[in-house]
């Protein structure tokens, strides 16, 4: 298998918490479908504050709107392979914001070495490239 490193694309996927896909919390099933088609890896990050479209604002500040927090699913893998993934999105994601960027990986390095992060094809599944519960990164 073939190291991730060098120019790449970055999907971002900003959706609510409470967004859903046949019961599932949106973002999950974003995740596994991104797993499932081979993609170097996803990771979810919860924001605390944000608004969208709709320019309502949700907040943990505010008690009765911290039920629909902002939600980012970040994918990072050569753009041919996130490219393919897009149509995927357009059947998932019915509000919310998709943006591409370009990067660039410095360094792309899975426990196990394979060179394509622990949620590759034979990772562990955790959603990370750190260091799991009572790890160190070395």
């Amino acid at each position: 298998m073939s190291r991730l490193t060098g120019p790449a694309l970055r999907l971002t996927v900003l959706v609510g918490e409470n967004d859903r896909w046949h019961h599932r919390p949106l973002y999950s099933e974003i995740v596994h479908r991104a797993r499932a088609t081979g993609l170097a890896g996803a990771s979810v990050f919860r924001g605390i504050e944000g608004f969208g479209a709709s320019s309502l604002v949700h907040t943990t500040r505010l008690l009765s709107l911290s039920e629909d927090l902002p939600v980012a699913v970040v994918i990072v893998d050569e753009e041919e392979r996130v490219r393919g993934f897009l149509p995927q999105l357009d059947e998932l994601v019915a509000e919310g914001l998709v943006v591409l960027d370009r990067c660039e990986v410095i360094r792309y390095v899975g426990r196990h070495g394979d060179g394509r992060g622990t949620d590759g094809p034979g990772g562990d599944g955790r959603g990370t490239d750190g260091p799991g519960r009572g790890e160190r990164a070395q």
